[in-house]
């Protein structure tokens, strides 16, 4: 396992870390037995929220971790409230009426919320859902002000975001001590490249990258002829999941099968090399894993021994842009 600092935190954290929005919705059982094998091969970053199964994911973490605490860097999130009517209105989910709240008020309680549930005096990592929005929009500064003083009293040891614009990012880090981005990036969905990745870069401000094995798809399971269960929403892919279709699925397909020699060099699979690649990107620091179970667990583990070289990297990404875009 690699392991990269968070920032300028001071906290250091394997590059492959565990999402754990599967956690929240899945089996207890095995999504304790895959967080346990996964810390087993040295992950020690396990990413949760409270909206993830409406705080049964943190409770979840918080069992798999219970006397493995010091082996692990907690990271969970606070802004998605569905405790009363503060906030800005968000939708509807599960019967709920979320909103997103990043009044000071709220944050103390999510704290609070997500200390008890997850067991721990101290999380290590507090990060901002996503952005505050209208008509209840809490100014940024407003918002790190509150942040740093749980950093003072010990409640957080380190501040991050998540799904932020560019502009938000700055004010963030220019209101505060920022540690860490998270955003959604793959080998297939690069557009942070232009921007965010550079940025966090040059700040010394870790990347936390989610949905970096595209549901899935870059797992080398799902070949043009594979079947969906129904219910399944990568079943009907629309325009916003166009890779799922079965034509593209079979011009991936066409790519991993290219990757043979980098699978027998590396001795890995075909998600190991994709999220290798990830976490081998320019500014690119730390690349989150969804575990539903052990075998899923000791996979994702299995990545943070994966180092490729310069050449290998650009070869991967020279394959990436013969593919194109989806048909």
């Amino acid at each position: 396992m690699q392991y990269r600092k968070l920032g300028n935190s001071g906290i250091e954290a394997s590059i492959v870390g565990l999402g754990t929005y599967v956690t929240g919705h899945g089996d207890d059982k095995e999504s304790i037995k895959g967080i346990q094998a996964a810390l087993d091969l040295g992950v020690t970053l396990i990413d949760t929220a409270p909206s993830y199964g409406w705080g049964h994911s943190e409770v979840v973490v918080g069992r798999a971790i219970r006397d493995r605490r010091d082996q692990v860097v907690i990271a969970t999130k606070c802004g998605i409230w569905w405790e009363d009517g503060r906030g800005s209105p968000n939708g509807s989910k599960d019967g709920k009426d979320v909103r997103v709240s990043l009044r000071p008020d709220t944050i103390r309680v999510e704290v609070e919320n997500s200390l008890r549930r997850l067991g721990v005096d101290t999380i290590d990592l507090m990060q901002v859902h996503k952005p505050s929005i209208p008509p209840e929009a809490t100014p940024i500064a407003e918002t790190m002000g509150c942040l740093m003083d749980l950093k003072k009293q010990g409640k957080i040891r380190a501040i991050g975001v998540s799904n932020v614009s560019p502009e938000q990012l700055e004010t963030y880090r220019a209101s505060g001590d920022l540690a860490s981005d998270q955003f959604r990036y793959s080998m297939l969905s690069r557009q942070m490249e232009e921007d965010i990745l550079p940025y966090c870069e040059e700040h010394n401000i870790a990347t936390i990258t989610y949905s970096s094995l595209e549901q899935g798809l870059l797992s080398g399971k799902f070949g043009p002829d594979y079947v969906f269960e129904d219910g399944d929403f990568r079943r009907d892919a629309g325009p916003w999941l166009p890779w799922f279709k079965p034509e593209n699925r079979r011009r991936l397909g066409e790519m991993f099968t290219s990757w043979s020699d980098l699978k027998e060099k590396h001795q890995c699979t075909v998600s190991q090399l994709a999220i290798a690649w990830t976490a081998a990107q320019s500014g690119a620091t730390h690349v989150l894993c969804g575990t539903r179970n052990v075998e899923q667990g000791v996979m994702n583990a299995g990545a943070g021994a994966v180092q490729l070289d310069a050449e290998e990297v650009q070869s991967m990404r020279d394959d990436l842009l013969n593919l194109g875009d989806p048909l």
